[in-house]
């Protein structure tokens, strides 16, 4: 753990990764801006699904559970110039600052991309981005601005290791072979040196991607005004209403549910804050909806299987599939065994997806 006097005089972009660390909600202490009030929150292991987060106190739906800064961000690449190279947040206007081509929001955001923006200023990534452009990739854009980070001294080779990972089939292999050379050929056309990319191996690019694909949210910010509701619209249209992706550390421990007593919202930026749905006892699971809930149930379980790697369990599912079993065997649904379901399930407290 850094000292605060370390912690004060680090420069600016290694304070705010520092702080992306740290979850945040009440009153922080201002002695020390790194410091905050601790969420009513703890990170354990679940019966059935690895780690999750649990209410440490009673807490009232409405309420922010906590706020979460993210680790690393890359904007969509339809949105390069419309949104905040940094933070993500819409361009207002003319306002901003543009440098080398990217948006920043800010003189802060500007000055806290030195993270990585200098190491990535040095590269040509026309090609990195056409090729992510032409097959919809977005993850191999995020490992480019994490290896960025990794050689500008801004974060460990390693800092996501603590993040679960989904598995890889073999053609995912194949494709990430041809992404990983592309990735390190443009390093090595920047003349960035063999010993500073030691650490950008094969094995580690594929790790990387390996939990960034379960674990990256897709961020969608709230519409603040007519324009951003227009500029929303017409991105739902075009199927690319995501001002970009970001991945969080605190936040990628909740378990998913498909019905949620949790949900995060961005409001501006990627700055997220958790929010409960609805009341939620101390000692309970808190679990967020990874996909749209409003799909059906085999719908919901094929993107869950195909996209995250696991089939859910949870009520919502459960009682799903048994409707429709009962409508497959009978062309309809009886009374009786809906409350014969409800009656096995009332004692269970905690469901899980495995």
């Amino acid at each position: 753990m850094l000292s605060a006097f370390k912690r004060h005089h680090a420069p600016p972009y290694l304070r705010h990764l520092l702080r992306s660390r740290i979850f945040s909600t009440g009153i922080s202490d201002k002695s020390d801006p790194i410091r905050s009030d601790p969420p009513p929150i703890r990170i354990a292991h679940t019966s059935s699904a690895g780690r999750g987060v649990f209410a440490t106190r009673a807490i009232t739906a409405g309420d922010t559970i906590h706020s979460a800064k993210p680790l690393v961000t890359h904007p969509s690449l339809s949105r390069l110039h419309e949104v905040c190279y940094y933070c993500l947040r819409r361009k207002k206007g003319e306002d901003g600052v543009d440098t080398g081509g990217y948006y920043f929001c800010s003189d802060s955001c500007r000055e806290n991309s030195m993270a990585f923006h200098e190491v990535e200023n040095r590269g040509d990534w026309s090609m990195l981005n056409e090729y992510c452009r032409s097959r919809g990739l977005k993850y191999p854009l995020m490992v480019k601005r994490l290896a960025c980070m990794v050689l500008g001294g801004a974060v460990s080779s390693d800092c996501l290791d603590i993040l679960q990972p989904t598995s890889l089939h073999f053609e995912m292999l194949l494709e990430m072979e041809d992404e990983y050379k592309l990735l390190r050929s443009s390093f090595k056309k920047a003349n960035i040196a063999d010993e500073a990319m030691a650490f950008l191996s094969k094995e580690w690019y594929i790790n990387v991607l390996a939990r960034l694909r379960v674990n990256a949210f897709r961020i969608e910010l709230a519409c603040g005004s007519y324009e951003d509701l227009l500029a929303s619209a017409v991105a739902l249209v075009g199927d690319d209403a995501a001002v970009g992706n970001a991945v969080y550390i605190v936040s990628s421990f909740y378990n998913h549910d498909c019905d949620p007593n949790a949900h995060i919202v961005w409001v501006d930026s990627a700055d997220a804050k958790m929010k409960a749905l609805r009341h939620i006892e101390e000692g309970k699971e808190l679990r967020i909806c990874y996909i749209d809930a409003s799909m059906d149930v085999e719908a919901r379980q094929k993107i869950l299987l195909e996209g995250f790697g696991f089939h859910c369990n949870c009520l919502r599912c459960l009682y799903g599939r048994l409707v429709k079993s009962k409508m497959t065997q009978t062309g309809l649904l009886s009374a009786t065994c809906v409350l014969q379901f409800r009656s096995q399930k009332k004692a269970q407290s905690e469901v899980g997806c495995t």
